[in-house]
């Protein structure tokens, strides 16, 4: 970490930022992280000022992993965001729109690990953390861009901002024999009973690796029973007041939320 960046001081300037209903900016002069890993050391501290708040944190989140998505971000390398205790929902959910700035929407299977992922050296790929996964699950999840222009975005500030989560909304979860194939599954979604778009997971053990692998690098590893959800099957979308969306899995289940004026 480089000796004039204070992690802390950029994870509490994002923290006023949120209480303060701000728009999204990039972080700059001495609150800009001078590196990636500058970046993850204030996401760890805005975990610590959040737990109050939010509970601890109790998984983790896989973004910019697509070509479309890191087109859209002008960023060239996924990244990881943590996922808070208290805005784990369970279907069906009601949100409020008042909650957020800007919600958008992913549609997503999420997997509960069954041990930890504290292994260091980049151990894990994608065969090695398939025994790792104990439960699957349809998710919604929950993303705060709070009115960001996308293509300004630098990815060091996405990062310290938890990359963006602000939330999931799970469903019922299913066991996931060591048989059963994750890559695939074909996925649904429903916005007031007429669909709206459909699409196949794709390479879910290896965000669950690169996941494993970050947690475990900057020493938070992945711990039996976090939820990890493994990126987009669906392109993101907004979701306005009055909608209920239902997104289902084939073979998984299905996860339901509505918003509220």
């Amino acid at each position: 970490m480089s000796a004039a960046f204070d992690p802390t001081a950029a994870a509490r300037f994002i923290a006023d930022a949120h209480a303060n209903g701000d728009s999204f900016r990039n972080l700059e002069g001495d609150l800009e992280p001078p590196t990636i890993r500058d970046a993850y050391q204030a996401q760890a501290a805005l975990s610590d000022i959040w737990a109050d708040k939010y509970g601890p944190v109790a998984g983790m989140k896989i973004a910019t992993t697509t070509k479309v998505m890191q087109a859209l971000m002008g960023i060239d390398h996924p990244c990881g965001g943590m996922i808070f205790e208290k805005r784990i929902q369970h279907a069906p959910a009601r949100l409020n729109s008042s909650d957020y700035m800007h919600v958008m929407v992913e549609c997503e299977l999420a997997v509960r690990i069954n041990r930890d992922l504290d292994a260091p050296g980049s151990a894990y790929n994608r065969s090695n953390v398939r025994d790792a996964v104990g439960e699957i699950m349809a998710t919604f999840e929950l993303i705060e861009d709070r009115n960001a222009v996308y293509k300004e975005t630098d990815a060091r500030t996405l990062i310290v901002d938890a990359a963006w989560n602000a939330g999931i909304v799970v469903g019922v979860s299913k066991a996931a024999p060591a048989g059963m194939e994750l890559d695939g599954i074909a996925g649904r979604l429903t916005v007031n009973g007429a669909e709206r778009d459909a699409g196949k997971t794709d390479d879910p053990m290896g965000a669950l690796a690169w996941v494993a692998n970050l947690a475990a690098d900057h020493g938070h590893p992945l711990r039996k029973g976090m939820v990890v959800i493994t990126g987009s099957v669906l392109a993101t979308l907004p979701i306005e007041p009055g909608e209920t969306f239902v997104f289902e899995l084939e073979g998984v289940g299905r996860t339901e939320m509505q918003l509220d004026g």
